[in-house]
């Protein structure tokens, strides 16, 4: 039995048809790494995450839905266009002002001599860094506190420290740092999953959602439905989180606090996927998003996926085929078992956020965790 298989499975595991990689994380796809930076003093409550592509970078895609996004060089990603391959991706806070955090990360890129070349020096490159924004302006208490080029730089360099196949820091770190969702405090969560065919497909969220993961009305997680809380238990849960409401509430009237949110994403894969199936995979991967989050895709959320694809797998074996004409109906099926596992993911990836999340008290407001209120 492979190590996959043998893995421990993790909270939100439950009804996921394929077993966890070894660390039921993003970087469970060979060659990827995640980076976090964040600051949490003197009014400050961001942070931003970068996620890091092999050498080479990897084939990328997004799929905007919400209503309200803050991004940067997505245009670049459709598949029309020139750039085949990006180099990392940028997951922040801060709202529109936070995109910044990318320059920070184009500019160690360009450093390493990472990026689209376009000149005969091999030093001539031009980093296409794709990022989307959360908000989370005010939650730390000071407006101006958000990311910028220093902290994405920081969060780059901390992807370049770890070795490849680490495990991810999650819960109150990087862009889900000031996150919230529903009242509840939110998080970056990660989650893995193996196909029979070897292919890995694994998905890394930032949960700060106008909506929420838990249903109100019973406290049980959406994206992962199990036994109900005891009801004492809800009954308190409910009085808590109503109370740091009309706490938080409090402490930002003096302060524009429009409920703008924003659940950012990114999907991948080691299955060598055209820009088109990349695409067609952060498409699909929303639909995780709406399971675990109610509602979604509201005008106040600015819900961002992203889809890479390191082409470290054939997305089929067609060289086993008696008749090669059938090849296209094998690759759909292996791309729809992709597909329908990214989804699968990504609603795991943001129930394990919610439970890996910690409760706030400062100057910006109050937001319990979920498992605070009602136990992991």
């Amino acid at each position: 039995m492979s190590d996959a298989r043998q893995h421990q499975r993790s909270p939100g595991d439950e009804g996921t048809p394929h077993p966890p990689g070894p660390h039921d994380a993003l970087t469970d796809v060979p060659g990827l790494r995640v980076g976090h930076a964040q600051r949490t003093d003197d009014g400050w409550l961001t942070g931003t995450t970068v996620v890091l592509a092999p050498e080479g970078g990897a084939v990328a895609a997004v799929d905007v839905r919400g209503g309200g996004p803050g991004t940067r060089e997505t245009d670049a990603l459709d598949p029309r266009n020139l750039v085949q391959r990006i180099e990392a991706v940028v997951l922040t806070g801060g709202s529109a002002f936070g995109l910044d955090a990318a320059s920070g990360v184009a500019a160690w890129l360009e450093e390493q001599g990472r990026g689209f070349r376009v000149g005969p020096d091999p030093a001539q490159v031009v980093p296409v860094v794709p990022a989307a924004a959360l908000f989370d302006l005010g939650r730390g208490g000071d407006w101006r506190a958000r990311p910028d080029a220093a902290l994405g730089r920081a969060a780059a360099e901390d992807a370049a420290r770890t070795r490849p196949g680490s495990p991810v820091p999650q819960g109150n770190v990087g862009a889900g740092t000031g996150a919230v969702s529903g009242g509840f405090k939110g998080a970056i969560g990660t989650a893995s999953a193996v196909l029979p065919s070897g292919i890995t497909v694994a998905a890394l969220a930032a949960v700060n959602a106008a909506g929420s993961f838990a249903d109100p009305h019973t406290g049980t997680l959406y994206g992962a439905p199990g036994p109900l809380p005891e009801p004492e238990v809800h009954a308190a849960a409910r009085r808590h989180l109503a109370e740091a409401r009309a706490t938080s509430a409090a402490r930002s009237a003096a302060s524009v606090r429009p409920p703008l949110n924003t659940t950012l994403a990114v999907v991948a894969t080691d299955a060598a996927l055209t820009r088109a199936q990349a695409h067609k995979l952060a498409g699909t991967a929303h639909d995780g998003l709406a399971r675990a989050l109610r509602p979604a895709h509201l005008l106040n959320d600015g819900d961002t996926v992203f889809a890479l694809a390191t082409g470290a797998r054939p997305l089929a074996d067609l060289e086993a085929l008696a008749d090669p004409a059938f090849g296209v109906h094998l690759e759909a099926g292996a791309l729809n078992d992709i597909l329908a596992t990214g989804a699968d993911v990504l609603a795991r990836a943001i129930v394990k956020g919610a439970l890996s999340a910690t409760s706030v008290d400062g100057p910006g407001g109050v937001f319990p965790s979920y498992a605070d209120l009602y136990g992991s």
